[in-house]
């Protein structure tokens, strides 16, 4: 249980660790991008999948954004995921949460009201409404 703990921790930081490697100058082009759409997700308010739907509401934040994030950081250099570490956790013991994403809270909102017109114009399609 402790183990678990401490991953789940450390997912958390390199999310945040993530938003501040977004900004350096020395991250890679692709790493900065896949780190934009992590952050946006990973700090948003809303999840894609709520957290009230059994099993597949905590899907993604148990498999999908540990892993991304871990491919995210794969991708960044060494010392610059050390230096974003470092602020990182001085952000998380100065503010005592995570910063939020207004912007992946949008991005989500408009996929769900995307797939709900989809689903509402192929029910209509078929004559079910």
């Amino acid at each position: 249980m402790a183990r678990t703990k401490q991953w789940a921790k450390k997912v958390k930081r390199d999310g945040v660790t993530l938003w501040f490697a977004r900004k350096h100058p020395e991250t890679p082009l692709l790493a900065k991008a896949l780190a934009v759409v992590v952050v946006a997700y990973a700090l948003s308010p809303i999840d894609l999948i709520p957290d009230f739907i059994p099993v597949l509401g905590y899907l993604d934040d148990v498999i999908l954004l540990p892993i991304l994030i871990w491919l995210t950081v794969r991708l960044i250099p060494e010392r610059v995921m050390a230096e974003s570490r470092i602020q990182a956790d001085d952000w998380l013991t100065t503010q005592g949460s995570k910063p939020r994403s207004y912007v992946g809270a949008v991005v989500i909102l408009a996929l769900w009201i995307a797939t709900a017109v989809s689903a509402a114009w192929w029910a209509r399609q078929r004559g079910w409404i």
